[in-house]
């Protein structure tokens, strides 16, 4: 795919359409309709453009070429009011058939970059929920009978929506009393439950409080775009920095992970070999209530939300920030202390690839095995393109780890740990695999025009030639699809687990103002100032940051030909799916591309292991036959189902407390059962879970395929 081409094609078009549209902004602004008794969140000027270009880009690049139509935005809508209210306790049947007269304008409307419909449905929602949050705070010290054999529905999503507020009254006066009836079982005192509940909704409606425009667009373009196609995506301008230091798995600032707590940021980790443990001035629990840069003012940040807090903290490297701090166990009223850190880059390397050495016995002989876990396919592009030699990502990061067990831990075979690994880079995925093929073809992928290109690993040398296999489950997706899909078409390895996601599209990620025209920026950063609609995405006569779109413009295919989309990759080894295969993966969404096929590219396999599966899968099977953890699986994934299928539950203390009791008896028998088929002695009730209990059944049974594997082999 020639992006260069594209992007240039992209720049002409943005242009013009960015020119006219600022035009249009400063002849006629738009009117929003409003709700009365509430404050209306109102879109920024910047947000209907990028909303007009985002149309412009889905209907010129994306690769299902579809138009926007009346049909999409019947189903725009009706996502959208899903976002918002799913299980149907906020809006009234009434509000729902107010929301009707949009069905068949959200497409014309986008097309113009008028984001006035869904603001005011979003602003209805506002209201309504604020309504039915102080209805519920009201009935937080009502009396209760908790012998009454009354129900909660709590999943109403398939449920008529309700016909008037007396409706919802109930459900939210029932929601209290299960909310209430809980905290009784726990054993504290009703004054106690009532103070614990009104924190908690006296929080919700904090939280609600603190949502902005970005928040209300971010909402709005989700389920816009995901009804173009699941995995095209707009991320506003904070969303994009946090994908963004995703895929690098590093960002600048002081090297602390925070939270929200009652209105007060707080550290909740210190990340080793950042400013703030080299400095040792901070730990876990520790309050930030201000924040000053270099010799600058300070800033009180208690209630702000965390985004904005962090932005504050997080900086470019090299760069000095204060922060004025309440030392863990001391009140918000003692006297701050105020620190100095230096910003550094920080290597996030608790979400980097990992190595352990497991030993199995199999047939009187001890295999030593290599588990490398990939919880994605990360580079860091931006360090990779200014020319560090160091720069992080996964093939680095492997290759490594490859080198330690092949030549220290002196390793019988290595397997790759990918459950999880929603993917990523696509070179790195590429990369990663000629580590243990060579050179040759890795994917192919077919772009908007119908072009086929083949990609292939060009490293020349082999970083681990030995046994090898790949675990998968059904989070397992698109860059991890291309990884174990290569290994399997070319023989290079067992696959082990269940069915992955099918997601075999590809997205290019654009910044929209790397294809905007300065000086339009500069006129439409200065039109912002002077009608004063300045907020998170642009402020005074700085230019506004558009944000990113990730689009969908390609799809990938095995080097056999067969497209990972839906389908997804199938193991050698197949485990039962402790996530429901209904639910989650691409052949549930609605909107996803088809499976299809193209030619099958040139590839020589590494090995033919169409004798050897046959073999191992029988061996698997006899093991799990007689296998309590395997059992056991089966029947949690049933529980879950059942589970899946309840909307409702008792709000009779007695029987609520008897159904958790036998609950709780159930996993504990459960436990103690697995535990002794292991050699360990039982636990009572209240005891904390040990390490021993989180054994991990599919990768210590993917072990025992690989030592099959092994003496089969010799």
């Amino acid at each position: 795919m020639d992006f260069k081409l594209f992007k240039e094609m992209l720049k002409r078009i943005l242009m013009v359409t960015f020119t006219a549209a600022v035009l249009a902004c400063q002849a006629a602004p738009r009117q929003q309709p409003r709700v009365d008794g509430t404050p209306n969140i109102t879109p920024a000027e910047q947000q209907g453009l990028v909303c007009k270009e985002v149309v412009a880009l889905i209907e010129n690049y994306n690769y299902k070429k579809i138009k926007l139509n009346d049909s999409i935005s019947s189903l725009i809508l009706d996502k959208y009011i899903k976002a918002l209210d799913g299980s149907r306790n906020y809006f009234l049947a009434s509000d729902i058939k107010n929301f009707e007269q949009y069905r068949n304008t959200l497409d014309d409307d986008f097309r113009n970059g008028d984001l006035s419909a869904p603001f005011y449905i979003f602003n209805v929602y506002l209201k309504r929920y604020n309504e039915w949050i102080n209805y519920s705070l009201a009935q937080v010290k009502g009396k209760y009978d908790f012998n009454e054999n009354d129900t909660y529905v709590y999943d109403r999503e398939k449920m008529p929506w309700p016909a008037s507020a007396t409706v919802l009254n109930d459900i939210w006066k029932k929601r209290v009393k299960y909310e209430l009836v809980n905290l009784q079982i726990a054993g504290t005192t009703e004054a106690k439950n009532a103070e614990t509940l009104t924190k908690r909704y006296q929080n919700l409606k904090s939280q609600i409080s603190k949502i902005n425009n970005q928040d209300v667009f971010q909402t709005i373009m989700d389920a816009f775009t995901e009804t173009i196609d699941p995995h095209t995506n707009y991320f506003n301008p904070s969303n994009a920095q946090a994908f963004n230091e995703e895929m690098a798995r590093s960002f600048e600032g002081i090297g602390a992970r925070l939270k929200l707590e009652n209105e007060v940021l707080k550290i909740d980790e210190i990340i080793p070999g950042g400013p703030a443990f080299k400095s040792k001035l901070l730990s876990a629990g520790d309050k930030i209530i201000g924040v000053a840069q270099a010799g600058g003012e300070f800033e009180d940040i208690i209630g702000w939300r965390i985004e904005n807090s962090v932005s504050k903290i997080k900086g470019p490297k090299g760069t000095k920030v204060r922060l004025k701090i309440i030392p863990s166990g001391h009140e918000l009223s003692s006297k701050p202390v105020i620190i100095e850190l230096v910003r550094e880059k920080i290597i996030l390397e608790d979400q980097s690839a990992k190595k352990q050495v497991k030993t199995i016995e199999s047939n009187g002989k001890t295999y030593k095995i290599g588990i490398i876990k990939v919880p994605a396919f990360y580079a860091d592009f931006k360090a990779a393109n200014a020319g560090d030699p160091n720069y992080k990502s996964t093939t680095r990061d492997v290759k490594l780890l490859i080198d330690t067990l092949k030549n220290k831990d002196k390793v019988d075979a290595i397997v790759m740990d990918l459950r999880a690994n929603g993917g990523g880079s696509l070179l790195e995925a590429i990369d990663l695999t000629g580590l243990f093929i060579g050179k040759g073809p890795v994917v192919q992928v077919k772009d908007l025009r119908g072009k086929v290109d083949v990609n292939e690993s060009t490293n020349p040398a082999v970083a681990w030639d030995g046994p090898f296999g790949v675990m998968v489950d059904r989070l397992s997706a698109s860059a991890s699809e291309i990884f174990s899909g290569a290994i399997q078409d070319y023989g290079r390895g067992i696959i082990m687990g269940t069915q992955t996601y099918g997601k075999g599209t590809v997205q290019s990620s654009i910044d929209l103002n790397k294809l905007v025209n300065p000086s339009i920026l500069q006129r439409l950063a200065a039109l912002i100032s002077k009608e004063g609609s300045v907020g998170a995405a642009g402020t005074g006569s700085t230019p506004p940051q558009l944000g990113q779109i990730n689009l969908t413009m390609a799809k990938f295919y095995r080097v056999t030909g067969s497209s990972t989309q839906h389908k997804g990759v199938m193991p050698d080894i197949i485990f039962p799916s402790v996530y429901p295969m209904d639910k989650i993966g691409e052949d549930t969404e609605p909107s996803a591309l088809p499976w299809d096929v193209v030619n099958r590219s040139n590839f020589t396999a590494v090995q033919d292991l169409s004798a050897v599966r046959p073999v191992l899968v029988k061996q698997h099977e006899q093991r799990m036959a007689n296998s309590l953890y395997y059992k056991v699986l089966q029947q949690d994934i049933a529980d879950m189902k059942k589970r899946d299928n309840e909307v409702s539950v008792t709000l009779n203390e007695n029987k609520l407390k008897v159904e958790r009791d036998s609950l709780e008896a159930k996993a504990l028998a459960k436990t103690n059962e697995l535990r002794a088929s292991r050699g360990l002695p039982p636990i009572k009730k209240g005891d904390k879970i040990t390490k021993e209990d989180s054994f991990d059944f599919v990768e210590n049974e993917s072990l025992k395929v690989m030592a099959d594997l092994m003496q089969m082999n010799k």
